[in-house]
C-alpha cells in the first residue's frame, strides 16, 4: 500500500488554520481519501498531557528553551502513535501545526538557537511534512482574531506584539528558504476564498501527481 500524505498548517494566532484544516479535510474526504486530523502541541494521549503545561499558565511559566523540549518530546510521542501508523497505512494526516511552529515559536520568538532546533529534528522526526499550508496575517490582526473566539488556551497570545511579529517573519522565511514544500496564502481574505486556495495547491501538488 502507498505511504499516505502529510499535510500540516502554520501560521500565527487567529490564521484560520483549524477552520481551513476542516475545511480541507472534508473536501479530501470527498474526493476518497481517508483522512486524520490532529494537531501540535497534542494529537496523541501524552501529547495531550504535555500540551496542557505548554498552553496553559502565565506567558514565562517556560523559557524557550524549556518549551523547545517540551514541544519535541509531545512531537515524538505524536509521531510514534498517530501520525506515523496513519501514513503506513495509506491515510492522510492533515496537523493544525508541527515542526515549523518550533522554529517560528521557540526558535524566533524564544530565542533558542537555530541549530539546537535542527539537531532536535534530525533525531525527532521520523516523518516529514509532504505539503505545507502558511495562512499569513498581520500579527495584531490574527491576535484581535484570537481575541475575539476566546477560550482559555491563551498563554501564547499574552506573548506581546512584538512576540507575534518576529513569528510572522519566521513564518515567511521558512516558506521563502524551502519553496518546495512551503506554499504561502493570504489569511486575510475571507473564509471561502482562503479554503479555494488551499484546495487549488493540495489539488494541484498532491492530488494530481497521485
Amino acid at each position: 500500500m502507498a505511504r499516505g500524505r502529510f499535510i500540516t498548517f502554520e501560521g500565527g494566532e487567529g490564521a484560520g488554520k483549524s477552520t481551513q484544516l476542516r475545511r480541507l479535510a472534508e473536501r479530501l474526504t470527498q474526493a476518497g481519501v481517508e483522512v486524520v486530523t490532529t494537531r501540535e502541541p497534542g494529537g496523541s494521549p501524552g501529547a495531550e498531557s504535555i500540551r496542557a503545561l505548554l498552553v496553559n499558565g502565565d506567558a514565562d511559566r517556560w523559557s524557550g528553551l524549556s518549551e523547545a523540549l517540551l514541544m519535541f518530546a509531545a512531537r515524538r510521542d505524536h509521531i510514534e502513535r498517530t501520525i506515523a501508523p496513519a501514513l503506513d497505512r495509506g491515510a492522510w494526516v492533515v496537523c493544525d501545526r508541527f515542526a515549523d511552529s518550533t522554529r517560528a515559536y521557540q526558535g524566533a520568538g524564544g530565542g533558542v538557537d537555530p541549530a539546537l532546533i535542527s539537531a532536535l529534528e534530525s533525531h525527532v522526526l521520523s516523518v516529514r511534512p509532504d505539503l505545507t499550508l502558511i495562512l499569513d496575517l498581520p500579527a495584531d490582526a490574527g491576535l484581535a482574531r484570537a481575541g475575539a473566539r476566546g477560550g482559555g488556551e491563551t498563554r501564547f497570545e499574552s506573548k506581546g506584539l512584538g512576540f507575534h511579529e518576529r513569528l510572522r517573519q519566521a513564518f515567511l522565511d521558512i516558506a521563502a528558504a524551502e519553496p518546495e514544500r512551503c506554499v504561502v496564502i493570504d489569511g486575510r481574505d475571507e473564509i471561502a476564498a482562503v479554503g479555494e486556495a488551499v484546495w487549488d495547491d493540495v489539488r494541484t501538488r498532491l492530488l494530481d501527481h497521485g
